[in-house]
């Protein structure tokens, strides 16, 4: 017999951990503030990234844009990870046998996949050079056009999927509305 959601789900709320936090209730509104700024963080980040890409931003090179983004990324994911995973101790028959969560959580993992594909391709010496992103595509190599053209559908993704990732966090809360 496999090991499903619902008893998943019990063995976490038998650890310690989980008890602990649901007799310190008062923390987690704390720690859903902490979760939703960390994923509004990572949402600003690509889309300052993705604005450079598309040609929207000029203050700065791409590749000087993903640098200077890219940690607030990977600091807003630690966050939302950390928080995430016990607001799940909190409450976590209530999480995982939520097709809502679960939706969210494979478009986070989607997203996740997506934005490091996205800043492998804006690695110097790798992937598309600020020339050729500046450049008009009638200009550049076929090969730093196909570069060009990669990192705007990866930026595109990468968009939709955090913006998919934040709706989802927020379904539970409107199918309880659309239900009423």
């Amino acid at each position: 017999m496999g090991f499903g959601m619902v008893e998943l789900a019990a063995w976490l709320a038998s650890l310690p951990i989980g008890q602990a936090l649901r007799r310190l209730n008062w923390l987690v509104p704390w720690l859903q503030i902490i979760h939703i700024l960390a994923n509004g963080i990572v949402l600003s980040a690509v889309v300052m990234i993705d604005m450079r890409i598309w040609g929207i931003s000029r203050s700065q090179g791409s590749i000087a844009a993903t640098r200077r983004y890219q940690s607030w990324i990977w600091v807003g994911l630690i966050l939302l990870t950390v928080t995430g995973f016990l607001l799940i101790l909190y409450g976590p028959r209530r999480l995982l046998t939520d097709v809502t969560f679960q939706v969210k959580m494979a478009v986070m993992g989607l997203a996740m996949v997506a934005t490091l594909a996205l800043q492998l391709v804006l690695r110097p010496g790798w992937a598309t050079t600020d020339a050729a992103l500046a450049t008009d595509a009638g200009s550049v190599t076929t090969a730093h056009s196909g570069r060009h053209a990669l990192a705007n559908v990866l930026a595109t993704l990468t968009l939709v999927l955090w913006v998919g990732v934040t709706l989802a966090g927020r379904g539970r809360w409107i199918t309880l509305l659309m239900m009423r």
